[in-house]
């Protein structure tokens, strides 16, 4: 299965429509599927390929078949059901899911996709836009091992690094991880910053000379200079960081970790979004710091 090109890309949104051009670059024949069909359409007319109705269509004959969608809910919309992904695949295809979801629904999934003879991995990944569009995604997996290594060449087309983390659920809780330190680090950043303005410092020169030292981090090089620009309006969006950090401290919950700060950001991220800025990048918690 793995030396068949016929692939499916589930969802093509800001993520998903890069992730699918680089693997139809790389000489897979793809089928695509969107919820608004008018972007498949479009992802066809500039990458060619071919689109589908539906998620069952799209993954007829595929030896793999990629979703990046919103959500559980969504996730279990396109990958359930007479018309989802599952109904479409032949035994041995696998399922690549690269939404970020809970660890219980990529667990659920994997157990019916093997009652049918099928493999799943969860597979979120981490970079943001401009990752997914440079093929630079770092890709977190959870699944067996055969699976990932059959997988691995197809995740290489947008991933710089794609490691597997332990068994299915694994993926999905390394990404928490990830989105639990992000959260600290942007609202260290936007205090910092919000800091040295109040100090009469030179917000840039500050960000040159510390960006150099311990406090460096990815967030600092692509977002300080745009927080003190008060640029908002790209990036990973205020609800889209709401609903992974619910997903976070869900899990907290079931497995008793503490996560203090990762809560206190969650709520000044609610007051971003009760203040108009639910679509705001995540950066934009600089403006809960702001004069009034």
């Amino acid at each position: 299965m793995a030396n068949n090109g016929k692939v499916a890309f589930i969802g093509l949104g800001v993520m998903g429509y890069p992730m699918a051009g680089h693997l139809m670059a790389r000489g897979y024949d793809i089928t695509v599927y969107n919820r608004t069909a008018a972007t498949a359409e479009a992802w066809v007319a500039e990458h060619k390929g071919s689109s589908a109705a539906t998620p069952r269509q799209a993954a007829e004959g595929a030896a793999f078949v990629f979703c990046c969608v919103g959500n559980d809910d969504d996730l279990r919309a396109v990958v359930l059901g007479d018309d989802g992904a599952f109904a479409g695949m032949r035994t041995g295809a696998t399922l690549i899911d690269h939404t970020t979801t809970s660890a219980d629904v990529a667990r659920e999934l994997a157990e019916i996709g093997q009652g049918r003879g099928l493999g799943f991995l969860d597979a979120p990944v981490s970079g943001g836009q401009a990752g997914a569009e440079g093929g630079q995604l770092t890709i977190m997996v959870g699944g067996a091992a055969a699976l990932f290594d059959a997988a691995r060449p197809a995740m290489d087309c947008y991933g710089k690094a794609v490691t597997l983390m332990g068994p299915c659920g694994a993926g999905q809780l390394t990404k928490m991880v990830n989105q639990i330190c992000i959260a600290g680090l942007v609202q260290g950043l936007a205090e910092g910053m919000n800091f040295a303005a109040r100090a009469g410092l030179d917000g840039y020169l500050v960000l040159d000379v510390i960006s150099k030292g311990a406090a460096q981090s990815w967030q600092m090089e692509n977002r300080g200079a745009t927080m003190l620009r008060g640029e908002f309006e790209f990036g990973f969006a205020v609800d889209w960081m709401r609903k992974d950090l619910g997903i976070c401290l869900d899990e907290a919950n079931r497995n008793g970790a503490r996560l203090p700060g990762t809560a206190l950001v969650d709520q000044f991220y609610k007051t971003v979004q009760a203040r108009g800025g639910a679509r705001f990048d995540t950066s934009s918690l600089m403006l809960l710091l702001a004069k009034d």
